[in-house]
């Protein structure tokens, strides 16, 4: 290749410059053409004539709970809803509840964990948790078959013969509409009846102590639709278990006054957490109030903040004073969850007697039980919430503390020239007590055994010398044998000595002729007589 390049003559083989000449006439350069669109037709003309979609109900177009929809609300106020007439949503000082049309009372969606404090706010928009008054039969969650394809359920009544094989005699209904705002209730007492006795409730309690029927209170307490299911079980059983576990046994009282208040019914046994519900002598299944179920559960409003930066009758400075020492405080107890916490209030009370804070240790418990569980005992015990750092519950008794027992313990004051004198006294407190402890007391002051004092504030040394004289009444009554007194006249006496004469020969008298009538208090004859025998026995020997 080298020998070609020296040859005369054009090379054929030369190297290729690296950049093009400059040309005199540039082309210019157009942009690359779009691609062809895609063509738009026409809708088809079944599609055009089509009527447009009539608004759906707000209650389907509800806010989620990441929503941020906030509405300040007045306590009392009333929300009256478009689409008919008296159905509002009511915000009580209970909370929020639904005002329908002849209901027998406003329907919420928990009637006894409701807080004290006014709701603030709502999170959703004011609409009823029920199904639509307009419906052409009773809501089972699913859209209606259509008419071409529907098959028509035929239901045989309650109280039919069920062992009944003649077709032909059978009895069979269709499945009413549910008309909503039509409640038939009956007076409670007219359902309840007499009350039942002792054996009636022992009989009726009998087969649901082993049994796993119940109804189950959770963290939510009593809801509305429990009251349905309570009504069930009394369809087939005239007593219902109601097992309450969690945050609303803190208060038991409350849930039994809301049970019997909401249902009819009447408790007639109560052990720890379990209830046994009673629908009543006259109860009837199909003349129940037909309350209509809630479809969802609703969104709770807005509280006030239970933990404040400066609580009552504390300063900011005061209030992390007291977090700060608490910090380091034992706790008096461990809850569980669903737990029940029945003496949990009085344990607080008797804890605030020793200390200014208590602490409870709620580890492993869901965030919103704990604060609901604070914010029932700053109810109940009262006290102040601190905080709920580390899933504990830090509590101060308060300014405004009393001690329980402050009414029973006086304050002695020893300054007095007497020695010893009772100031700040409380007033005395009548306190009612039962027939039978009445005539217990009357039969024990009547035979000795108990003694009525006529002063009532006496100092200890007075008492103790009360107590002590009582006492050796009391030994004198029981040591002592009942004597005869025979009245002082010879007659009388001659008589009774030759009655008794003829009885002295079947035993001997020598151990008993010494012996003195008279017996000193708090001493036996029987010591009398084996001092005598001991006595006889000494004379014998020294003879």
């Amino acid at each position: 290749m080298a020998i070609l390049a020296t040859l005369p003559g054009p090379n054929h083989f030369s190297t290729l410059p690296t950049t093009a000449p400059p040309s005199s006439h540039p082309t210019p350069s157009h942009p690359p053409k779009p691609p062809i669109p895609i063509p738009k037709y026409p809708p088809p003309l079944r599609f055009q004539n089509r009527p447009p979609k009539p608004d759906s109900s707000p209650a389907f177009k509800t806010h989620h709970r990441n929503s941020k929809y906030y509405k300040p609300v007045k306590p009392g106020q009333k929300i009256p809803l478009p689409d008919a007439n008296n159905r509002a949503v009511v915000v009580g000082d209970s909370g929020i509840s639904y005002q329908l049309p002849g209901a027998p009372f406003e329907f919420m969606y928990s009637y006894s964990e409701t807080p004290k404090a006014q709701p603030i706010a709502m999170r959703e928009p004011a609409f009823l948790p029920f199904a639509p008054p307009t419906m052409p039969r009773p809501w089972t969650g699913k859209a209606p078959m259509k008419k071409n394809k529907r098959n028509i359920k035929l239901f045989q009544p309650l109280g039919a013969d069920e062992n009944n094989d003649n077709l032909s005699m059978k009895r069979y209904e269709m499945l009413k509409d549910y008309e909503l705002g039509k409640f038939s209730m009956r007076p409670r007492d007219e359902v309840l009846g007499e009350p039942l006795s002792r054996w009636e409730v022992k009989e009726m309690i009998k087969p649901h102590l082993s049994s796993n029927k119940q109804v189950n209170l959770g963290r939510d307490g009593l809801t509305h639709n429990m009251l349905e299911l309570i009504h069930s079980h009394w369809r087939r059983q005239p007593v219902c278990k109601v097992r309450c576990l969690g945050v609303p046994t803190v208060d038991m009282d409350n849930i039994c006054r809301r049970l019997e208040e909401k249902s009819g019914g009447k408790i007639i046994h109560r052990v720890g957490g379990v209830l046994y519900l009673f629908c009543g002598r006259n109860y009837d299944f199909r003349k129940r109030p037909q309350l209509p179920l809630m479809l969802w559960k609703p969104a709770a409003p807005v509280y006030p903040k239970l933990i404040q930066d400066a609580p009552e009758g504390l300063t900011k400075k005061e209030a992390d004073e007291l977090r700060t020492r608490g910090k380091t405080l034992l706790p008096i107890c461990k809850l569980g969850k669903n737990g029940v916490y029945i003496t949990l209030v009085r344990d607080v009370r008797t804890a605030f007697e020793g200390s200014v804070l208590v602490k409870l240790d709620c580890k492993g418990m869901h965030a919103t039980d704990y604060k609901k569980l604070g914010a029932k005992l700053k109810e109940l015990v009262p006290c102040v919430l601190l905080s709920f750092d580390d899933e504990q519950i830090l509590l101060w008794r308060g300014r405004e503390w009393k001690s329980m027992f402050e009414d029973e313990t006086p304050s002695i004051n020893r300054s007095s020239g007497r020695g010893l004198s009772i100031t700040n006294i409380s007033e005395a407190k009548t306190v009612g007590s039962s027939p039978k402890m009445t005539s217990l007391w009357q039969r024990a002051i009547g035979s000795g055994k108990a003694s009525v004092l006529d002063e009532l504030y006496l100092s200890p040394d007075e008492l103790l010398q009360k107590v002590e004289e009582f006492e050796r009444k009391t030994q004198a009554i029981e040591h002592s044998y009942p004597a005869i007194i025979y009245p002082n006249t010879e007659d009388k006496a001659c008589e009774e000595k030759d009655d008794y004469e003829d009885d002295d020969k079947f035993y001997s008298n020598d151990s008993f002729e010494d012996v003195d009538s008279s017996v000193p208090l708090g001493s036996l004859p029987v010591d009398f007589i084996a001092r005598k025998l001991t006595d006889g026995q000494d004379q014998v020997r020294k003879m």
